[in-house]
């Protein structure tokens, strides 16, 4: 199993129509033998029947929970101490899950460890700051990408290797949350903590940003619509000075140009963007709006 126990590490995988990106994902667990919990997110392209076939356990919600709330089922459902949550446009490079366990062991006080995560031409992903993290500072403007490990501000949801116990024991990523923040706000958590974050630079995995789900319509006003509504949601959880009411303004003005020119891109991030900070402001649930019902039903399948 090339130097990963299956009784130390599970990977997790929520799918949302992402029957064209599970078998780079799946394939390449199944290469360094990690056995893998999907969570389908009522997907209406057959993902949670490839899952199957590609060997990997998958639980089925009836509706789409969003990305934290699946996770917090998958992780749930796993029985390691040791859990990869993975996005399913991400493929490991060899031997990364194991430089991951690694760098666990070593670095005790982590609370959260991410791979190097390459995009797909070939930049570093790497954040240095933090809307959730302003008692860390780097100049704007300034890329400082490391050479080797590294403690940071964030690490993206999209690799994360997280201790199952602990993320439990603080409640995992914040249900309240659709999509989007989640991992800021876990990134938090952790830190408030006292748990590192840390950078494996030895972990590399190759990430196809935006392909985790297929294109469909609306879905990219839906996804500024989130991206929108938990900004504001996150800065009035930790009490930070919110730009809500700037943020709102200037999209209305970009929505509007984009309607002059009917250019229906950028209509639809624009007016995602502006609805969803309204909605905030609002006070609306975001959950209710994705026409979630708190304690919907799971079904689970071997």
């Amino acid at each position: 199993m090339k130097g990963v126990s299956a009784a130390t590490l599970t990977a997790v995988v929520v799918a949302y129509d992402s029957a064209h990106a599970l078998p780079d994902c799946l394939g390449a667990l199944g290469r360094e033998g990690i056995p893998t919990v999907v969570i389908d997110n009522a997907s209406g392209d057959g993902s949670a029947e490839l899952a199957q076939q590609l060997g990997a356990r998958v639980i089925r919600n009836d509706v789409n929970e969003g990305y934290g709330r699946a996770n917090n089922r998958g992780v749930a459902a796993a029985e390691t101490p040791l859990v990869l949550i993975l996005n399913p446009d991400v493929v490991l490079d060899e031997g990364a899950a194991a430089a991951l366990i690694a760098a666990a062991e070593r670095y005790r006080d982590a609370g959260v460890l991410a791979p190097r995560l390459v995009e797909a031409d070939g930049r570093l992903f790497f954040q240095p700051r933090s809307l959730l993290a302003p008692y860390l500072h780097n100049a704007a403007g300034v890329e400082r990408l490391p050479e080797g490990d590294c403690c940071a501000p964030f690490l993206s949801g999209a690799a994360l290797l997280v201790r199952r116990e602990l993320f439990l024991q603080l409640g995992g990523f914040d249900e309240k949350i659709f999509l989007f923040y989640e991992d800021d706000d876990l990134c938090r958590r952790m830190a408030d903590a006292g748990h590192a974050l840390v950078h494996v630079h030895a972990a590399v995995a190759r990430h196809g940003r935006g392909r985790s789900s297929a294109p469909a319509p609306g879905r990219i006003f839906r996804a500024r619509w989130h991206q929108a509504w938990s900004r504001v949601y996150v800065s009035r959880k930790y009490g930070l000075t919110s730009d809500a009411a700037r943020t709102l303004a200037k999209n209305l003005v970009k929505l509007l140009g984009a309607a002059l020119v009917f250019d229906r891109r950028r209509m639809a991030r624009y007016g995602g963007s502006t609805a969803g900070t309204w909605a905030a402001l609002r006070g609306v649930d975001a959950l209710r709006y994705q026409g979630i019902l708190h304690g919907a039903p799971i079904k689970a399948t071997d």
